[in-house]
């Protein structure tokens, strides 16, 4: 496990605070780079597309996660499935769902699914480019390496509580959308984007380009303190449990941090600590 910083917070990780000096809000003076260097090496905005396999899509399963998807105009709808109780919930919804039996559901969904007795069939959504997330407002939030799907739909939760402009992943070490992805994110999943990157590394990069201060969370690092980031655009990346950081990734980053914990636990859920952190950053002091 990872993300502590008990009691005391004296012990801090090698930081690269002091690699890019001075911090971000000086670096307006650089020369401007081009769109493929900004972005990582994709252009602007024109590398959007579907992630995942367009044509068949996935089922999407839960109350709060059908209803998001319902609401979000960019979301393709193939099939809307509920039974007459879940469907008088959805009176005056873009679409109209067609009414089946629980046991059906049951099949389509994912083992032990909890889908309340309504399921959409959609493609996934649009990923972004780099360039995209720079006009939000908000942190952006990088996972690396994480893999479970629940994990990363509790993280789109809290992102979208707390305002973070997206959530970057890197393309082949992180899941696809699915059911249970989107379940756990209960409606985070459209009101979050997601970006999928290569090289993580390189992405890291362009947002540092963007004015964005890299703040990777980890075991050691310095107590993370909202009131450093007053003004800043911060882009705060968190480890799989257990592996941590990857050395590039740690090498990357500007500063390492972690959350404060005063009491007996050694460490956080990865999602229960995305949750402490970007309350930490985006708080008012």
């Amino acid at each position: 496990m990872i993300f502590m910083a008990r009691r005391s917070p004296s012990h801090s990780a090698p930081d690269r605070s002091t690699d890019r000096s001075p911090p971000p809000s000086a670096r307006a003076d650089q020369p401007s780079r081009s769109p493929d260097e900004r972005s990582g090496g994709r252009s602007g905005r024109s590398g959007r597309g579907h992630a995942g396999n367009s044509g068949s899509g996935y089922w999407i399963y839960g109350h709060h996660a059908v209803q998001a998807a319902l609401a979000n105009p960019e979301h393709v709808i193939h099939d809307f499935l509920a039974t007459r109780e879940a469907a008088a919930s959805f009176e005056g919804a873009s679409h109209k769902p067609q009414i089946v039996d629980r046991e059906r559901l049951d099949k389509l969904c994912e083992r032990d699914a909890v889908h309340q007795g309504v399921c959409l069939r959609v493609e996934p959504l649009e990923t972004l480019a780099i360039l995209d997330i720079v006009e939000r407002t908000g942190p952006v939030l990088v996972l690396d390496q994480v893999t479970d799907p629940r994990n990363i739909g509790a993280i789109l939760r809290s992102a979208a509580a707390f305002g973070a402009a997206a959530l970057l992943v890197q393309d082949r070490n992180a899941p696809q959308e699915s059911g249970a992805m989107a379940k756990a994110a209960s409606g985070a999943l459209d009101v979050v984007p997601i970006l999928r990157e290569v090289n993580l590394s390189r992405a890291l990069q362009a947002l540092q380009a963007e004015n964005f201060w890299v703040v990777g969370l980890d075991a050691g690092g310095t107590r993370l303190d909202g009131k450093g980031f007053v003004g800043r655009r911060v882009a705060l990346v968190l480890g799989a449990e257990g592996a941590g950081l990857r050395r590039l990734t740690r090498e990357t980053c500007d500063e390492i941090a972690s959350v404060y914990m005063p009491g007996d636990m050694e460490s956080l859920n990865v999602s229960n600590a995305a949750a402490v952190a970007l309350y930490e950053l985006v708080r008012p002091v």
